[in-house]
């Protein structure tokens, strides 16, 4: 026995009220957006929120001052026809007709509702999120969700310059979001700083992890290269906004000399660095024959990963000696900051955050994003640019984070640290230098 299939059709208004006794507003809604139903179930329900939204409109400005046309002794303001305003659907702007109202004075009457309908936040944001994504200026209209054909026909804010403009306002929002952060409130156990080039210029990013694992982006500072003032400017401007480590403070480095300069610079004998161990095994590989390149590389491996800080540094010193007749220039590079390859082991951090800790994959992992978001960009006009695209980068990158891995190991970290620096201190209270970051 074949079963029946319910078919949905459009009715007429009269027809509809009939079949379902519906309400007179939702036979009024109907009507007006029964011929939508036919182009799509979005751009159904773009017409009825806009006609939802004109019924909002109405019922308070009725609430406020009354029903239209009723007499009413000593009412403060009067409705006073239609006029036409922009709103925003997805990723458009669409003109429409909204109640007016103005007082005995001669004032308009401001509505909320329309307040909110017309806030071009969403719109921004939406913006925002697809140029990060990858969607071209030109190609944003390709992705806009289907409406209407009546809707279409209104629809503005598709173009390219609009679009353009609205990015750059957006990246500017973001900029300022992420150079203005009050840092005061956020109890800081790591700091992690890296460059990135971008068209020959080298933008340094500042993360930190909390004691409690979070994650958080805190400075971006621009230069030619990655060199000691601009570390110490970064620095500077995060020192400014509240960063401090009274207690010390650990510093994970990529293992450029300027980023150690620039720490030890701005928080003295506070910071504790750790540098980082991948960056030091490519280093080292890149100095020998590939062959044997590979093999230094997986004995370094094993070396950074020994729990006993003592004995890794000592293994790591035989390797550079046994290279150093035949290969001088890569044990030079493995005896270069070697120590501080062994911070973190030293302090007694082990397991799944020693791993995170020795490398600056944290926030390498944030520059990627970064660098996937501007790798579009054919031209740039000026560094204010780069630092708009960067720093947008950056914020959608957190979008995304969780705590560190091993997180649950973050109190062994700060006690191990704040011992460490009443170690250097001792003798005598060291107070960090105070510097003024100059103009970026």
């Amino acid at each position: 026995m074949k079963k029946k299939v319910p078919v949905v059709t459009v009715a007429a208004p009269e027809e509809a009220a009939q079949l379902a006794g519906l309400p007179l507003e939702a036979v009024v809604a109907l009507g007006d957006v029964g011929a939508a139903v036919k182009e799509g179930l979005l751009g159904f329900c773009a017409d009825v929120g806009l006609v939802v939204m004109g019924q909002m409109m109405a019922a308070e400005l009725t609430a406020r001052i009354g029903p239209k046309h009723a007499k009413i002794p000593g009412r403060s303001a009067n409705w006073h026809g239609t006029t036409t305003g922009s709103v925003v659907l997805g990723s458009r702007t669409v003109q429409v007709e909204r109640p007016r109202a103005r007082s005995t004075e001669g004032e308009e009457v401001e509505l909320a509702s329309w307040a909110v309908f017309s806030s071009r936040d969403l719109l921004t944001q939406l913006v925002c999120e697809r140029m990060l994504a990858g969607v071209a200026t030109r190609r944003h209209g390709d992705v806009s969700e289907p409406l209407s054909s009546k809707i279409e026909e209104k629809a503005k804010a598709t173009g390219r310059s609009a679009v353009s403009r609205r990015f750059v306002q957006a990246t500017e929002q973001a900029m300022a979001e992420l150079m203005g952060r009050d840092l005061s409130s956020l109890d800081v156990a790591v700091l992690m700083v890296d460059g990135v080039e971008v068209a020959r210029q080298c933008l340094v990013c500042a993360l930190v992890v909390t004691t409690d694992g979070r994650k958080v982006p805190v400075g971006l500072w621009l230069g030619d290269t990655e060199n000691k003032t601009v570390v110490t400017n970064l620095l500077a401007d995060l020192v400014a906004r509240g960063l401090s480590a009274p207690d010390g403070l650990l510093v994970v480095l990529d293992g450029a000399k300027a980023l150690g300069a620039g720490v030890r610079k701005v928080f003295g004998d506070q910071a504790v660095v750790q540098r980082c161990t991948l960056h030091k095994r490519r280093n080292v590989k890149d100095h020998l024959p590939k062959e044997l390149g590979e093999t230094v590389d997986r004995r370094l491996a094993v070396i950074f990963a020994q729990p006993d800080a003592a004995k890794g540094l000592n293994a790591a010193r035989r390797l550079a000696t046994e290279l150093e007749a035949e290969h001088p220039d890569a044990a030079g590079s493995l005896r270069e900051g070697l120590e501080d390859m062994f911070t973190v082991r030293r302090l007694g951090v082990t397991g799944t955050l020693a791993r995170t800790l020795t490398s600056t994959n944290c926030i390498e992992s944030m520059i990627s994003v970064a660098q996937t978001t501007i790798g579009r960009v054919k031209r740039w006009k000026d560094g204010s640019m780069k630092k708009r695209w960067v720093a947008a980068g950056m914020l959608e990158a957190e979008r995304s984070f969780r705590r560190v891995k091993g997180c649950t190991q973050m109190p062994v970290l700060v006690d191990a640290v704040r011992r460490e620096v009443a170690k250097r201190t001792a003798d005598e209270t060291v107070t960090p230098p105070s510097y003024a970051p100059e103009a970026a």
